[in-house]
């Protein structure tokens, strides 16, 4: 009864919405439409996808879905993504009370090491590892012992925890910042320890932040490709590539369709655990625990996270282009245009992404409608899924409906990278433009200036840190991606990952160094002036 009125109300509300779509002036029906025109674009080849899985037989689906094959491929994927939330949780959550709660020295500095393994794609910290262990490993020709091969579910669930603990630590550590820590303080003085107040006071009022951390390291342990499939790993993305490069379309869609229903179920999940409606914000200012001699434990801690994730795969790719050893391919040579080309590749979606953000944002931040969440809300859908299962759906969609310019120009692929990650221009865009005051816009209404005017002077200059800010993101994980960049890949036009994944694939790891070096360079320079734009702002 409650879903039948809540559906009946979301009806109603979506009535009201178009009525007064009607009734509003000409610019609010172009923002209006064109976020529909957005919108649309981002969910079409889902839909393909789910058209070609349709054609699929009924018998044939079913035989293929409860095989053996597609059980242990489910299995895989979630006994990953559990073990992954679980590590990361168990790591991030002590990290970020670390440095909130304690008297930790130098702590700014400890959050910066603890973070910045954001910077490294995890696939990149694969080859490093895949690269270091083994016979034949770095360890071994330097040590000359032999450390067994870090492979297989298990050294996925290592490396993949490793690249993604940040997520939870700074979600976790966001939260500490913002609650009561007068709660705990009062807690303490009942004669409860730290450890009691902790998990009786301060975890029930951070666990919204925890939970959005987990929501993000799950959907990322889920969603890797590079990782599994470096690591020999049958996870639904790899299965996926598999299938799609072995012409075996019909499976490679049924799987795309059970990853997305895993995802939604995760969706739903985490929308239960975060809640916040128990939360209440404060200072985040309240009593430390002393650490005492216990520091250095806590440093050395911290230190040898960063040297694991950090100092290990740079050393380890330097130390490889100074190595020569092996056959030498002339294919995997490097060459500037594979820079190039992915720099190229990733301003173009940059600034497609920004574009086509911007009547979204300012659509849904002016006016508080249904219809204008919904929208905003279909934009999120790249987000959520898979690069290998947006890639897949545009190789049936480009197939169909474009098949002389599929994989012959650049426009498929960067329409992917817009599908993908236009939600973090969505999501900054919308920002600025909240902060944005209504007086001012008003002001410059009574001087006569019109709509596109007020716009171009006014609100434009007002909200393009949001926008550069939105570009950064798009243009730095666009640097990173590799699924769609192999499945949408043009002829002709390699990039610094197409070259990583080949020259792993042919074992011939010196040739992923220059790229994979250029890769954290040119992702520690996009952090670190996103960092410098958020302070400026705030000065």
């Amino acid at each position: 009864m409650r879903q039948l009125s809540n559906t009946l109300r979301l009806g109603q509300n979506i009535r009201e919405s178009v009525e007064r779509f009607w009734q509003a002036d000409r610019s609010t029906q172009g923002l209006a439409i064109a976020s529909a025109i957005v919108a649309l674009l981002v969910v079409l080849p889902m839909f393909w996808l789910v058209w070609r899985a349709f054609e699929v037989e009924p018998a044939r689906a079913y035989s293929l879905v409860v095989s053996w094959g597609t059980a242990e491929i489910m299995l895989n994927s979630i006994v990953l993504m559990l073990a992954v939330t679980l590590f990361s949780i168990l790591l991030g959550v002590p990290l970020a009370f670390l440095t909130t709660r304690t008297d930790l020295p130098f702590p700014r500095f400890w959050t910066v090491v603890a973070a910045l393994p954001l910077v490294i794609p995890s696939y990149i910290g694969a080859i490093a590892f895949v690269g270091m262990f083994g016979s034949g490993g770095e360890i071994e020709s330097i040590f000359g012992m032999t450390i067994p091969r870090i492979d297989g579910l298990s050294g996925s669930i290592f490396i993949i925890t490793l690249y993604t603990y940040p997520y939870v630590f700074l979600t976790t550590r966001a939260a500490l910042l913002s609650m009561d820590a007068s709660l705990t303080d009062a807690a303490r003085t009942l004669n409860e320890d730290w450890f009691g107040a902790f998990r009786r006071v301060t975890l029930p009022q951070i666990r919204p932040g925890v939970a959005a951390g987990a929501l993000l390291a799950a959907l990322y342990a889920i969603s890797d490709f590079g990782t599994p499939a470096f690591m020999r790993t049958s996870v639904f993305t790899s299965a996926i590539y598999r299938e799609f490069n072995n012409f075996s379309s019909e499976y490679a869609a049924l799987l795309a369709l059970q990853l997305i229903a895993i995802i939604a179920v995760i969706l739903v999940i985490e929308a239960g655990i975060g809640r916040d409606e128990d939360a209440s914000g404060g200072s985040g200012e309240g009593s430390t625990i002393r650490l005492g001699l216990w520091k250095w434990p806590a440093m050395a801690s911290v230190s040898l996270i960063g040297i694991i994730t950090m100092v290990v795969p740079v050393a380890i790719f330097t130390r490889w282009l100074f190595v020569s050893e092996g056959t030498t391919i002339s294919r995997l040579e490097f060459d500037p245009i594979f820079a190039y080309h992915s720099v190229r590749l990733a301003l173009l979606a940059a600034f497609f992404a920004c574009l086509f953000a911007l009547p979204v944002a300012y659509y849904s931040a002016r006016k508080n409608t249904t219809v204008s969440r919904l929208l905003e809300r279909a934009t999120y859908i790249g987000w959520g899924v898979p690069g290998v299962v947006i890639g897949l759906a545009l190789v049936f969609l480009g197939t169909r409906t474009l098949p002389f310019s599929y994989r012959s120009t650049i426009a498929v692929l960067v329409f992917a990278y817009v599908i993908r990650f236009l939600p973090q221009a969505v999501g900054t865009v919308r920002s600025s433009v909240l902060q944005v005051n209504d007086n001012t816009i008003e002001a410059a209404r009574t001087l006569n200036a019109g709509r596109l005017e007020t716009f171009r002077r006014i609100t434009l200059p007002l909200i393009a840190p949001g926008v550069i800010a939105g570009a950064i993101l798009v243009f730095l994980t666009t640097m990173k991606e590799l699924p769609m960049t192999l499945m949408l890949q043009p002829f002709g036009t390699d990039t610094l990952v197409i070259i990583i994944w080949e020259a792993q694939d042919a074992l011939a790891y010196r040739y992923a160094a220059i790229p994979a070096l250029l890769l954290i360079l040119i992702s520690g320079l996009s952090m670190l002036v996103l960092l410098f734009q958020e302070d400026s702002d705030l000065t």
